[in-house]
């Protein structure tokens, strides 16, 4: 009983250590949120301005692949240990199932679909992470909130696909956006599935196994461009400046500078706080689609987003209420044998 009760108490204290948050200047936390939000929900527009004149699988590996090496570099330069076989094995696996897979679809389903509307459907990813996290059903399928959040999300996620399918029905060709609208669900699955086996898995300096991350699928990109035979079709000289530039800022940005900021805020705020990110992220691609690129959103896409966002936030709320009851339990009391 004693032994059980010092365990107890020994794992109260380390929930209670995690939650611990170092200290950090306002300034930067305003610009790493600035950076997250804006960075991030910008990719969905830079990335179709690359794929208009960069086939999808070739932009992808310049992106990663590039943007891999920059960090090997920088962990050559700070004398990282680049990890072991193991290590770099399963950072490949969740490379593969995160970027290749997950960001992949997003790239090529932009051929066909709006910005907007992509990340309007991605922005159900958390959803994926209720489901697919195995250690954690017996916690998360108990709650009502996080069952009410799936429910509400799933019915986004329909209201969205049944105008499409309408639309495909009625329109000659429309079935390749339902195809993307497919491929889009389960690039978010991937990306989900990836992030859960990273975090279970994996083992070393976080920039190591992005750094292997971004490395594995670059390389798969390339490898699958030239199974399809995009290289044969792509002239270097027809790419516009414009699409040139939005590489540039998908690799220095997207793959960089986005994911430093998340992953620093992530050990200097409460992680609730960081997810908010996913509120944000569609809200700035569907300005940007409207603005820049002239894309039209409907009431009823509209209508979707604010279902789906609805159904991540309950599902967030429900999840930091348990955080914090976790963390108002008082101390076990340890009584001699």
């Amino acid at each position: 009983m004693q032994s059980e009760q010092l365990y107890s108490l020994t794992e109260r204290s380390i929930v209670m250590n995690a939650t611990v948050k170092k200290e950090a200047s306002t300034l930067m936390v305003i610009i790493a949120f600035a950076t997250v939000y804006l960075v991030w929900g910008s990719t969905y527009f830079f990335i179709q301005k690359a794929v208009h004149d960069i086939p999808p699988f070739i932009m992808g590996g310049m992106r990663f692949l590039i943007a891999g090496l920059l960090m090997m570099a920088w962990c050559i330069y700070k004398k990282e240990n680049l990890g072991n076989f193991h290590q770099i094995k399963i950072a490949a696996i969740s490379g593969l199932l995160l970027l290749f897979i997950g960001n992949g679809a997003v790239i090529w389903a932009e051929q066909n679909l709006a910005s907007s509307l992509v990340a309007v459907l991605v922005s159900a990813a958390p959803i994926w992470f209720v489901l697919l996290d195995k250690p954690k059903w017996h916690e998360n399928l108990r709650s009502k909130e996080i069952i009410i959040g799936l429910v509400v999300g799933f019915a986004g996620v329909i209201l969205l696909f049944s105008e499409r399918v309408s639309a495909a029905l009625s329109t000659p060709g429309s079935l390749i956006q339902v195809a993307g609208l497919a491929v889009l669900i389960i690039g978010s699955m991937c990306w989900a599935g990836g992030s859960l086996y990273a975090k279970y898995k994996s083992s070393g300096a976080v920039t190591v196994n992005t750094m292997w991350q971004l490395i594995a699928a670059g390389i798969a990109f390339f490898i699958f461009s030239i199974t399809t035979n995009e290289w044969k079709a792509f002239e270097w000289q027809e790419v516009s400046t414009g699409a040139w530039l939005s590489v540039l800022y998908l690799i220095t940005m997207g793959s960089l500078a986005g994911y430093s900021a998340y992953v620093w805020l992530l050990d200097v705020r409460p992680a609730t706080q960081v997810s908010t990110y996913a509120y944000v992220n569609p809200v700035v691609a569907v300005l940007l689609g409207v603005l820049f690129a002239g894309e039209h959103v409907s009431l009823l896409q509209l209508a979707g987003l604010a279902i789906i966002l609805t159904s991540v936030l309950l599902i967030n709320l429900a999840k930091q209420k348990k955080e914090k009851k976790k963390l108002m339990q008082p101390p076990l009391e340890v009584k001699a044998a």
